[in-house]
């Protein structure tokens, strides 16, 4: 009996140790482009974040490290950025990564002739790429940018690859597996990534729930081991039974106004509607306490660049906001819209506390709820909306993200063109002294809240739940799911 029992524990060992290791996270939307110098979707940087990487990439403090570089040298006229390759590191089809994959990339971002480039980061500021050697490539920028560095993190792609859509391929801890649209992402353990440590579970799904009840209760009940961005009800429900990590995230919840329709192209409308907001209101009722009031696009994480005071520009006044709007011709308020992505409840739930509070100095809005994909291609890209509800994700760069204010920035999808804005904005990333640097910063938020060219409404915490066996989850000041270190006990 003895010998029979040790023969079965030695099966079930052997099952176990063949067993793979799965995870499977909630997302709430499908990406935009899996090809990464495309993508523009924060939601999509979140799951590709483990299948592509750059020279460099971010740590979980908001660092830039060496990734496909091993190390790299900044000129001293802070022009010429030179990088060295790090031996053996292994695009997921097996190939190796040599430079002229690199300078594929590189080029592909920069564009050239005729050929628009992929980054208005790399067309605007990069005047030459050259390979000095087989590992070592120079980047020299035709103007100074101090926040340069930031940008290498973007992925390093094979030059073979005849569809990077189709068939995205990387260097990253997983390699990807298979994308069903309004379904899954999946992604798998690449064995010859360039850090042996990692990744330390098998695959992972990116199951896509718009629905963040639906969500919740998958989580529950045991078909989703990792839960993110919960909201502050979900959180007390959970408390208790599960790992929950709650940090703040480097995120600016906004209410944006197409400043090229009326009557949002008035300052005093602007005004207005920013004196009838009440913050602290919209942040107890849907997040439950769990956000920091903003009053600019920048979030206190930021604590070198962050302009202190912004949050109290606006204190919520009913009669100011009432005799602002007299004085612009709307003395009885007006109708308007606001278009919000229905895969975001947290920012419905926002828009419908907002339409409450408009209705005290005589505004009447409606709640449109569209697709995240309609979302993207009518608001964002065609700019074909009157007040819209979203969250603009951190950067690690004070410089990523002001310059979505810049009048020639494609995306700059309030309509906000103001050339003191832009000389603020363009001198700051000139400068090498990093207290000038920050000053300029400064000043440029306090325009942003001067002119009202948004509603600020809050940082909102960042809440994750993992199943109670899952560890090693670490929380980013970006908008991503680092899944190579998490592992189950």
């Amino acid at each position: 009996m003895r010998r029979i029992l040790s023969i079965l524990i030695f099966f079930l060992a052997a099952f176990s140790a063949l067993s793979v290791e799965k995870i499977v996270v909630a997302v709430m939307q499908d990406p935009d482009f899996l090809d990464p110098h495309r993508a523009a979707a924060s939601g999509t940087y979140e799951m590709m974040f483990n299948v592509f990487e750059g020279l460099l990439k971010p740590d979980s403090k908001g660092n830039v490290v060496p990734a496909i570089a091993e190390s790299y040298s900044i000129s001293p006229d802070g022009l010429t950025y030179t990088f060295k390759l790090r031996e053996g590191v292994k695009f997921h089809n097996g190939r190796e990564v040599t430079m002229t994959d690199v300078l594929y990339s590189f080029n592909r971002l920069k564009g050239s002739g005729e050929v628009r480039g992929l980054s208005s980061d790399f067309e605007k500021f990069v005047s030459e790429i050259e390979a000095t050697d087989d590992i070592t490539v120079e980047i020299t920028l035709n103007t100074l940018n101090t926040d340069f560095l930031e940008k290498f993190i973007i992925a390093i792609i094979p030059a073979d690859n005849p569809d990077h859509e189709r068939n995205p391929i990387g260097t990253g801890p997983f390699k990807f597996v298979t994308y069903q649209p309004g379904q899954r992402v999946v992604i798998a353990k690449f064995d010859e990534y360039w850090n042996p440590d990692l990744p330390l579970v098998d695959e992972v799904e990116f199951r896509i729930i718009p629905d963040n009840q639906a969500a919740l209760m998958s989580f529950m009940a045991g078909e989703v081991q990792m839960l993110p961005r919960l909201d502050a009800i979900q959180a007390e429900i959970l408390r208790g039974r599960y790992n929950l990590i709650s940090a703040e995230q480097n995120m600016v919840q906004l209410m944006a106004m197409n400043l090229a329709r009326e009557p949002f192209d008035d300052l005093k409308v602007r005004q207005a509607i920013n004196l009838a907001i009440d913050k602290e209101e919209i942040i107890e009722i849907v997040a439950n306490g769990y956000g920091t009031v903003l009053g600019s696009n920048m979030s206190p994480i930021m604590e070198r660049y962050y302009q202190e005071g912004l949050e109290d520009y606006y204190k919520t006044d009913i009669v100011a906001a009432r005799s602002l709007l007299a004085q612009a011709g709307y003395p009885e308020g007006f109708k308007t819209t606001i278009t919000v992505p229905s895969n975001y409840q947290f920012h419905v739930d926002t828009a419908q506390v907002i339409v409450e509070q408009l209705k005290k100095v005589g505004i009447t809005a409606e709640i449109e709820l569209i697709e995240w994909s309609i979302w993207l291609d009518r608001v964002y890209t065609g700019r074909d909306y009157e007040m819209t509800i979203v969250g603009l994700t951190g950067k690690l760069s004070a410089y990523d993200i002001l310059k979505r204010y810049l009048s020639d920035y494609p995306r700059d999808f309030y309509n906000y063109f103001n050339p003191r804005y832009d000389e603020l904005v363009n001198s700051a990333i000139k400068q090498t002294d990093i207290d000038k640097k920050a000053g300029l910063f400064k000043q440029a938020q306090v325009l942003l809240t001067e002119e009202a060219v948004a509603v600020y409404i809050m940082d909102p915490n960042f809440i994750v739940a993992l199943a109670s066996n899952l560890f090693g989850y670490n929380v980013y000041p970006l908008y991503v799911q680092d899944m190579s270190t998490l592992y189950y006990k």
